[in-house]
């Protein structure tokens, strides 16, 4: 007698960075989902080593940014592109871009350098955090079957075969797992060529672990009686920051990741035309490409000969090959069935934007699906797909600043780096365009989508991504009118974890007497069919003095609710609280930048992705975008 399967709502298959971040997500918004893994343990292996600021803030998102720069990684620096064809990771740069600054509008730095597996078990820590997630590592996919009103899911282990079915099913296995290639592609999703950008190559991914030399375990070092430390010749060898070495030999990527007391060193080099890649990962080979860049001149230091690292303090944890591409997929969803992270898209290596990638696949992902969940919800394909559409706007433009980066790494052409190398040497000889070029991706702002129907934003007024900034919850009394100021980002307090509204109503205004009350916003739940919750609704002061005179919740005189309100904070003020500890204190951080980027509006409808519905300047207007946001993402109901 067959048994009755397992229920869920959602079922995600594979437990990665993607995967684990998207369960984490449904699970602190109370969507039950069980994700499966074939692995039995996370892997060891230090593989992705880079996460930019949205990764950091979709890490925030679940609950544990004090892990970021504590235990997960730190903060990865400044990217030098170093040109010719020596072997010096001293080069002078001809360009670089400062990731040690907040100025992308998320609050956070540019890139962390980080460590998987530890990034992995933080992840997995807050879904085990929740009662609405469950993680199941060991088990095998063997079929898919999309039933009416759910999609069935067979899986075993050495004890045997069990079946279980959600109402949706998520693949983030991978871009050789089983959703995509042995069920989705069988419904004419394809693997494509993006239509933008084209990369293929291979490459080397080398991970090294370093070890101090001392004077005691290496006497014979010849920088002892210079006076070196041991750190301090660490240092000289695997110096800060990341390099990006544009040799038209052998271009190549290289630097720390994860801990700096962990001294771990990550090297990436091209494979040549004609080259075996698994024979350059052979300690002979490698020896022959990379231990150049860790020997040094000894004039550079007024000794004789060459100075090299010991090579009995470098520990190879990682010599593997890696064909990289630039491939999206045709269609993300077919049904009930979805597939994000490498399942869908994989990109070249040049701009740390892998993980990330999967986790705005993620985090765009798992709001839609909680409100697919809800009973009745009939119009998830047009969910799916706008769902897939934004995401794939968004990846042709990292990609293609992927692409540039690797155009500087990949060029031979002496003409072209020649042109390369002088006309950005002209360019930063003026100091605001030097400026510009350092900001690197971000130059260019925030994410904005580029409406195309089916989108879930309005298309006058919505989808771009809405800043992050420093704030301080302004508490409401007669006793203390200067409280002291308790620094919090703006993010936790809208989407603080207690709220269940689907979408949050925030309010931008320059003076806390200017705060409407909710009796003046009542029809904010009827307007929005309840997507939204006024009683959730987040004030924000732009003001640095802003305080309020009588309790939070309630204004004694006129006996008004009004919304939690918060002031902005500046960079000082974050530099001196704990959330700073471990980073850099914020530069080129401006307190004002949501108002700037939101032209002034003072009603704003966000989505959890922390992507803008609508924004409205009146509150009549307000009204027409909460009756256009019910109408568009839950038809059925209005």
């Amino acid at each position: 007698m067959a048994t009755t399967p397992e229920s869920t709502d959602v079922i995600i298959c594979g437990a990665g960075p993607t995967g684990a971040m998207l369960s984490a997500l449904l699970a602190r918004a109370g969507v039950p989902n069980v994700c499966l893994d074939k692995e039995p343990v996370i892997t060891t292996d230090p593989r992705g080593i880079a996460l930019d600021e949205d990764g950091i803030r979709a890490l925030q998102s679940i609950g544990i940014y004090d892990a970021i720069l504590s235990e997960i990684g730190s903060c990865m620096g400044i990217f030098n592109f170093i040109g010719g064809r020596d072997r010096d990771l001293y080069g002078k740069p001809f360009l670089r871009f400062d990731y040690t600054t907040t100025e992308g509008g998320t609050g956070h730095v540019g890139f962390i350098c980080h460590k998987q597996p530890v990034l992995e078990k933080h992840i997995r820590s807050a879904i085990a955090a929740t009662s609405c997630g469950q993680l199941r590592t060991g088990y095998e996919i063997t079929s898919i079957t999309e039933l009416d009103d759910c999609v069935e899911v067979s899986y075993k282990n050495g004890e045997g075969e069990k079946r279980i079915r959600g109402k949706f099913l998520v693949g983030a296995d991978g871009k050789t797992g089983y959703t995509r290639k042995h069920y989705l592609e069988l419904k004419g999703i394809t693997m494509d060529q993006t239509s933008n950008t084209k990369y293929e190559e291979d490459w080397v991914a080398l991970n090294w672990r370093i070890s101090l030399p001392t004077p005691k375990t290496h006497p014979g070092f010849p920088l002892w009686e210079l006076g070196y430390t041991p750190e301090h010749v660490y240092d000289l060898f695997f110096p800060v920051g990341f390099r990006f070495l544009c040799n038209p030999e052998r271009p190549a990527v290289c630097g720390r990741f994860g801990l700096p007391r962990d001294r771990l060193w990550r090297f990436e080099f091209v494979v040549g035309p004609g080259e075996d890649a698994h024979r350059l990962c052979e300690a002979a080979e490698l020896k022959r490409i990379v231990y150049p860049y860790i020997s040094h001149d000894g004039s550079r230091y007024g000794v004789h000969g060459a100075v090299s690292f010991p090579e009995d303090c470098i520990e190879t944890i990682r010599a593997r090959p890696f064909h990289f591409a630039a491939r999206s997929c045709n269609r993300w969803s077919h049904g009930r069935v979805a597939i994000c992270g490498d399942a869908a898209h994989v990109f070249p290596p040049f701009g740390g934007q892998g993980i990330t990638s999967g986790f705005r696949d993620a985090m765009g992902l798992a709001w839609r699906l909680e409100l697919a969940c809800r009973p009745g919800y009939t119009g998830y394909d047009d969910l799916l797909r706008g769902w897939y559409l934004e995401r794939k706007d968004q990846l042709e433009k990292s990609l293609a600043a992927t692409i540039e980066n690797g155009k500087y790494v990949n060029e031979q052409r002496p003409l072209q780096i020649f042109l390369r190398d002088w006309s950005l040497w002209l360019y930063q000889l003026y100091p605001p365009w030097r400026r510009s070029l350092e900001q690197g991706a971000r130059r260019f702002g925030m994410t904005r989508y580029a409406y195309t129907p089916g989108m879930a934003f309005h298309p006058e007024c919505g989808g771009r991504l809405f800043p992050q900034v420093y704030c301080v919850p302004l508490v409401r009394s007669e006793t203390q009118t200067h409280p002291t100021p308790q620094i919090t980002f703006t993010d936790d307090v809208i989407f603080a974890p207690h709220k269940k509204g689907l979408f949050q109503l925030v309010l931008l205004f320059g003076s806390a007497a200017d705060v409407p009350s909710l009796t003046e916003l009542a029809g904010v739940d009827e307007w929005s069919k309840g997507l939204v919750s006024v009683r959730e609704t987040t004030a924000i002061i732009e003001d640095l003095g802003a305080t309020l005179a009588v309790d939070h919740s309630v204004d004694q005189k006129s006996s008004q609710l009004y919304p939690t309100v918060v002031r902005v904070a500046c960079g000082d003020e974050f530099a001196k609280s704990p959330l700073c500890r471990n980073r850099p204190p914020p530069q080129y951080y401006d307190e004002l930048r949501i108002g700037k980027e939101e032209s002034g509006s003072n009603f704003l409808i966000l989505r959890k992705d922390r992507f803008v519905f609508a924004s409205c300047n009146k509150l009549a207007e307000l009204e027409t975008a909460l009756v256009s946001l019910a109408s568009t993402l839950d038809p059925g109901r209005c």
